[in-house]
C-alpha cells in the first residue's frame, strides 16, 4: 500500500479553540456574503459550494428518515462490509471509547450501518439523529467527514465550523473510504466522531491505517478464494484442451491455458452462459463453474464492438457499456479509469502519456503513473483502446453520458476532467 497524503483539520501547532473561533468567523462570512477573514481548506470550500447549490439549510436540525430494523439488517448483509467489521472494531473501538469518540461505519450510499464506542458520545449523537439506519450523505446533513469522503473518495477530517450545518459545529470527525480490493468498488466509509474538544491530527491517520488494514485482509481472503478456484480450474482446463481461462466472478484469473497470462479480465456486470464479446479475447463461449466462469475464445470475429458509452452521471458508479453484434454489456469503472476514458473520449485523435498526465494531474511529468494505469486499462479493454497515442479505436463510436449539470456532485478525481 502506497503512502497517502493526509490533511488534518487542525494546522500543526494551532490552538484548537482559537482555530475554532476563526472557522466560525469564516463560516458566518461565507453564508452572509461578507469578505472572508481567511479561506477555508479547498476540500471544505468545495463542499460548501456544493451545499449552496443543493440549497442545504445551515440551521437545519432535521435528519433523514431512519430505516426499520429489517431494512437495516438487509443493508448490512448486502453492503460487503461485514467481513471487514472484526478488523475495524479491533482497531478502533477501544480507541474510540478512551478518546470519547464513536466509530461509525456507513455503506456506499451513506447509510449508517454500525455505530459503537463511547456511551456518552452516542447519546450526544442521538440528539443529532446520528444513529444506525440514517443517511449521512452531504446532501442529507451538509458538509461532514463521512459525506465528504463519499464524494472525494479520500480520507477527510472535519472540525467545528467546517461542518456546514451549525448544529454540527461542536463535533470533529475523521473518515476514510473503504474499497473492495476485488473490483475497486467503494464499499463505504469508516469514521471516528467526537466532541470538537477532542480533535487531534493523528485521528485521521489512525482511521486511514485501520481502514487500509481491513482492505488488506479482504484482499488476503480473496486470494485464498482464488487459490481454491485455481485448484479446481487446473484439471478443468486440462480436460477442455485448447485456449481457455477460468476466472472468478470479478474477472480475476485463477488459471489459463494457451493464452497470454493476465491478472484480470473485464467481465460484463450481468454475465450469462453463452456467447459474449470480451475486450481481452474477442468473441468467447462462457460456461459457469463453481466459484467463477470457464471462458473459451472462439473463431467468431463478427462480434467486434461498434459502440461504447461512457456513463459518468452517477457520482459513485461510473460505467462503460460496450455494444456490438454479440450484444451489450456493462462494466463498472473506478473513478480514475473513468476519468482517463473521459479524457480519451474528449480527444479522439489520442493523447500521449505526457498529455494525459497534464490532463489528469496538471503535471506533465507523471508519465510513469499514466502508463501503468493505461496498461491496466488496455489489458481490460484492449479491443477498443489503442496506444501510441492512447486513444479509442477509430472504428468505435464513443458516446459520453454526463451529469445534467457540470456543477453536479462528482467523484473527486473525475470532476476536473469533466468540468475542464
Amino acid at each position: 500500500m502506497g503512502q497517502r497524503d493526509l490533511e488534518a483539520a487542525l494546522p500543526a501547532g494551532a490552538d484548537p479553540r482559537r482555530h475554532a473561533r476563526v472557522l466560525a468567523q469564516v463560516h458566518e462570512a461565507a453564508l452572509t456574503g461578507k469578505a472572508l477573514p481567511s479561506r477555508p481548506r479547498p476540500v471544505v470550500d468545495a463542499s460548501w459550494q456544493r451545499m449552496r447549490r443543493l440549497g442545504i439549510d445551515p440551521d437545519s436540525r432535521s435528519a433523514a428518515p431512519v430505516l426499520t430494523f429489517e431494512e437495516l439488517e438487509g443493508r448490512r448483509r448486502t453492503s460487503g462490509l461485514a467481513e471487514a467489521l472484526p478488523t475495524l472494531r479491533g482497531g478502533l473501538i477501544s480507541v474510540a471509547e478512551q478518546a470519547a469518540h464513536i466509530m461509525v461505519i456507513v455503506d456506499a450510499g451513506g447509510t449508517v450501518l454500525w455505530r459503537d464506542g463511547s456511551a456518552s458520545v452516542r447519546r450526544r449523537a442521538d440528539g443529532l439523529g446520528f444513529v444506525e439506519g440514517v443517511g449521512w450523505q452531504e446532501e442529507a446533513v451538509g458538509t461532514n467527514a463521512i459525506g465528504t469522503a463519499l464524494v472525494t473518495r479520500r480520507p477527510v477530517q472535519m472540525y467545528a465550523a467546517e461542518h456546514y450545518v451549525r448544529a454540527h459545529h461542536s463535533w470533529t470527525c475523521a473518515a476514510a473510504p473503504l474499497h473492495d480490493p476485488r473490483d475497486g468498488r467503494l464499499l463505504g466509509v469508516v469514521d471516528l466522531s467526537g466532541p470538537a474538544s477532542t480533535v487531534h491530527a493523528t485521528t485521521l491517520a489512525l482511521v486511514d491505517a485501520v481502514t487500509r488494514l481491513a482492505e488488506s485482509q479482504l484482499r488476503t481472503t480473496h486470494l485464498t478464494e482464488l487459490e481454491r478456484l485455481r485448484g479446481f480450474a487446473v484439471p478443468v482446463l486440462a480436460k477442455v484442451g485448447g485456449q481457455a481461462v477460468v476466472a472468478d466472478e470479478h474477472g480475476w484469473v485463477a488459471a489459463a491455458a494457451g493464452l497470454a497470462p493476465v491478472d484480470r479480465i473485464a467481465l460484463p456486470a450481468n454475465l450469462a452462459p453463452g456467447g459474449v464479446w470480451l475486450p481481452a479475447y474477442g468473441h468467447c463461449a462462457v460456461e459457469p463453474v463453481p466459484g467463477g466462469w470457464l471462458i473459451r475464445p472462439t473463431e467468431n470475429d463478427a462480434a467486434a464492438p461498434t459502440r461504447v458509452v461512457l456513463d459518468v452521471r452517477s457520482p459513485r458508479e461510473p460505467e462503460l457499456t460496450v455494444a456490438g453484434a454479440a450484444g451489450t454489456w456493462t462494466h463498472r469503472l473506478s473513478p480514475r479509469h473513468a476519468e482517463m476514458l473521459y479524457v480519451l473520449a474528449s480527444h479522439r485523435a489520442g493523447r500521449s502519456a505526457s498529455e494525459l498526465s497534464s490532463d489528469l494531474f496538471g503535471d506533465a511529468g507523471r508519465t510513469v503513473t499514466v502508463r501503468a494505469e493505461m496498461s491496466r486499462l488496455r489489458r481490460h479493454f484492449g479491443g477498443i483502446l489503442g496506444a501510441k497515442p492512447y486513444r479509442f479505436a477509430d472504428d468505435v463510436e464513443v458516446l459520453v453520458r454526463r451529469p445534467p449539470s457540470p456543477e453536479a456532485v462528482l467523484p473527486h478525481s473525475l470532476a476536473p476532467a469533466i468540468r475542464g
